[in-house]
């Protein structure tokens, strides 16, 4: 035998490179098919890619026989060739078929996946290599380090293929190129290691080959382009296939967002056709509707109509209506539960338009019953009173409006305010406050019925009863009457009875206003002239109240102006002992000299003082003017006798009383003992805060005087338990003394108890010598009033009274 040597075409092994680059391209792209393809779609994807795979490492290991070229000719047997190509392409399909079982690929897989594809590698070789009509011996080693290369080659190409499939094919595609350059290293280099192996000899004997003689270069270039073009094929089948899968899976993708939005949306949704047809529902409308899944089926949006409540079935039919004509509608409706719970709904019907014509329409229904109930209850709030339930404010502005705005011919309404409600307030603490409005409600409320009104509460204690009819002034002061009445009855509070009046003022429309501001504010001006004038009335608006309230407005102003620049002065009243005369106190009355209108009376501004506040400032000013006068008259050599001060409810419940007159007296440096303090019998109506009050004050040494006594309502029992040292009896008892027997017994009763109950008792507002001596008879100890002397300044008390009183007499006492 004689050994051949052979060459390489060097075009045709770079050539053949390229196929096999091409090949491991075109393996990576199917491997990703065929692990995300199911069904017969997989097995078909696994076949195409076990014949594109064995073709191109056939087609790759041909060109490459072919690129050596030996000294001799050489024939190929044609059976063995085909089986070559045979073999590679079943253990391509067995490899696939491994690795592609699952989405997730195993270690094991891999390997055994990795193995078939070598063996049929390797096999696909050395049989393509039994073809040629030669004699072969071969190298061992370099077989073995061939089929090395295989297994690895396919370790690398599978694992690489199920690496990219996770991956986006735009980002990724440079990557697969490089993959591929290098699996197609890799299978070159296992078949040129495989062909370095092999040595050929010729025999010696010639004989006839019965193979196929090949023209190498021509069949190399025929087999190559032939391959590269079913490889490109493929990758372009490849291509079309994965835009078509990424379409469908777009497709899919919006589907199971639709479906994920249709399934779990919280409101109902149900579709149907034109012909009323239910297609589809989701579990929120079984909820809302409380029918089963199964009613829905077969059935037309028709039969659920009769679970619409009666008043909303017309209407929501039309707007279903419109929906199927192509209109979006949005609306409220409400159904009958199977459970008998009435659900207020939020319904939007959406029309479905394919090819710009509707095919059928979305009701999507929303339970707003809870936020209906809210928004009622906001209203509720919004236009009624929270602790009477009366209409409020708003809610009255509102029903005078629309009377106005209908130019209805006379209407009419009555403010009342409750007289002394913020004594009961501060006494017994916002608790018992609340109760006694409530009762006062009920109480007009059961004095209005059976007539065309509606009481509303303004705020406070302040009521508003509009009258909407007609009603004659005779029946509205009936009205009135009544009112009171009902309010007049005693109130039981914290095991004590309390007494309360109304005040109301009236006016008419349109005579005493043409709006609803002015109508108010006139009648709020009747009210206060009640009030003025000794409260527990009514009282008709006329255009003099409302001079009146003009001139009120500006003597507040005025008064504010008077405190700020000291107009205001203090004025001293005597009070004398009837047995000899001698002067035993002195009461200090607050006076306002106005630069223009002169001496302006007590009973003008103090009352304005009471309700805008300024009583705090204007009382603390008096008591301090009192307290430091006292205290220089003391110094001066004057009598040591008390000065007596008034309080006003408003300073009686101050919290900070008791310092606030402490720091006086330390500020004026008077001693306690020679200040008295005068109350009315109005404070005392809660007996435990008054009697703490009175016990700190009566601690530090001042005396209490409890004035106007016996024109209160309040219980007798306070005399003997709290802490009051003298009485005084008030000047309306005085004043008929002389001509009323029940005046004078009235006072003679007064002065026993004082007497029996061991307490001072003093008689204010004497002018005559006739009332004197009345007084004289039953035991009055002590007098105060104009028959002995006017309220002074200090200086004229100081000429007139600070000489030794022994010598000075009342006149004609004796």
């Amino acid at each position: 035998m004689e050994h051949v040597h052979g060459s390489y075409d060097l075009t045709l092994v770079l050539f053949s490179y390229a196929v096999a680059v091409v090949a491991s391209y075109t393996v990576l792209d199917l491997v990703g098919r065929i692990t995300t393809s199911e069904g017969h779609h997989r097995w078909l994807w696994t076949m195409f890619g076990a014949l594109a795979m064995g073709l191109g490492v056939w087609s790759m290991h041909f060109v490459g026989m072919l690129a050596f070229s030996l000294d001799v000719s050489v024939a190929y047997n044609m059976f063995t060739v085909i089986s070559s190509v045979v073999v590679v392409v079943v253990a391509s399909f067995l490899a696939l078929l491994v690795v592609g079982r699952s989405k997730q690929m195993t270690m094991p897989q891999l390997l055994v996946g990795a193995l078939l594809l070598a063996a049929g590698i390797s096999a696909m070789h050395y049989i393509g290599m039994a073809a040629m009509q030669i004699e072969i011996m071969y190298h061992y080693g370099y077989v073995m380090l061939s089929v090395i290369i295989a297994i690895i080659a396919s370790i690398a190409a599978l694992w690489l293929a199920f690496y990219f499939r996770k991956e986006s094919e735009s980002r990724l595609s440079w990557k697969k190129i490089c993959s591929g350059f290098i699996m197609g290293a890799a299978v070159v280099g296992m078949h040129y290691t495989g062909m370095h192996a092999a040595s050929f000899k010729v025999r010696q004997t010639l004989e006839l080959q019965d193979g196929l003689l090949l023209d190498h270069k021509l069949l190399a270039y025929m087999i190559s382009t032939g391959t590269l073009l079913t490889l490109g094929l493929s990758l372009f089948g490849i291509y079309i296939s994965n835009r078509f899968s990424k379409q469908d899976s777009e497709i899919a993708q919006r589907e199971k967002w639709y479906r994920s939005l249709f399934e779990n949306n919280q409101d109902a949704i149900i579709s149907i056709d034109t012909s009323y047809r239910i297609l589809n529902f989701n579990k929120a409308a079984e909820k809302l509707t409380g029918l089963h899944g199964e009613w829905f089926h077969n059935q037309t949006i028709d039969n659920l109509f009769p679970y619409i409540v009666k008043e909303e079935q017309e209407e929501t039919r039309e707007m279903f209506f419109r929906a199927l004509e192509g209109e979006i509608r949005s609306y409220s409706t409400a159904i009958l539960h199977p459970n008998g719970t009435r659900l207020d709904l939020h319904v939007i019907n959406v029309p479905v338009e394919i090819g710009g014509e509707v095919v059928g329409s979305y009701i999507i229904a929303k339970d707003i019953s809870e936020e209906k109930n809210s928004k009622e209850k906001v209203q509720l709030l919004a236009f009624h009173d929270e602790l009477t339930g009366l209409p409020n404010r708003r809610m009255l502005n509102e029903q005078l409006l629309k009377l106005i705005e209908r130019k209805v011919e006379r209407f009419s309404v009555m403010v009342l305010d409750i007289d002394r409600f913020k004594l009961i307030n501060d006494s017994l603490g916002h608790t018992y406050g609340d109760i006694f409005l409530q009762e006062v409600s009920n109480r007009i409320l059961r004095a209005i019925q059976h007539m065309s009104v509606t009481l509303a509460r303004m705020g406070g204690d302040e009521f508003t009863v509009l009258c909407s009819q007609n009603y004659e002034a005779d029946e509205l002061a009936k009205l009135a009457e009544r009112i009171i009445a009902e309010i007049a009855v005693p109130y039981r509070l914290k095991e004590s009875d309390f007494y309360v009046s109304a005040s109301i003022g009236i006016a008419i429309y349109p005579q005493d206003g043409q709006d609803a501001e002015q109508l108010l504010k006139h009648a709020d001006t009747a009210m206060y002239e009640v009030k003025k004038n000794g409260k527990n009335g009514f009282q008709f608006y006329t255009g003099q109240l409302n001079a009146q309230l003009q001139q009120k407005i500006e003597l507040e102003s005025e008064l504010r102006r008077a405190i700020a620049e000291q107009q205001l002065t203090v004025y001293y009243q005597p009070q004398v002992r009837t047995k000899d005369g001698c002067m035993v106190g002195i009461e200090a009355l607050v006076r306002w000299n106005h630069p223009e209108k002169g001496m302006v009376s007590p009973s003008l501004f103090i009352p304005i003082a009471e309700e805008t506040g300024m009583i705090y400032e204007l009382g603390e000013w008096v008591l301090r003017e009192a307290c430091s006068q006292m205290k220089r008259w003391h110094n001066a050599g004057g009598p040591l006798i008390p000065v007596s001060v008034n309080l006003s409810s408003q300073q009686f419940h101050q919290a900070s009383l008791t310092d606030t007159i402490q720091a006086v007296l330390k500020q004026t440096g008077l001693e306690p003992q020679y200040l008295e303090l005068e109350i009315t019998e109005s404070m005392m109506m809660d007996e435990n805060i008054s009697s703490d009050i009175l016990r700190q004050l009566t601690a530090i040494g001042i005396r209490i005087s409890l004035d106007d006594f016996g024109t209160g309502y309040s219980s007798l029992s306070y005399l003997r338990m709290l802490p009051i040292q003298k009485l005084k009896i008030d000047r309306s008892f005085i004043r008929d003394i002389a001509s009323n027997d029940n005046d004078k017994a009235i006072v003679a009763t007064i002065i026993s108890m004082a007497q029996h109950l061991n307490m001072d008792v003093i008689a204010e507002g004497i002018e005559t010598r006739e009332q004197l001596d009345i007084l004289i008879n039953h035991d009055c100890k002590e007098i105060q009033g104009y028959y002995y002397s006017r309220p002074l300044p200090a200086d004229e008390i100081e000429e007139t009274f600070f000489i030794p009183l022994r010598d000075r007499s009342l006149p004609n006492i004796s």
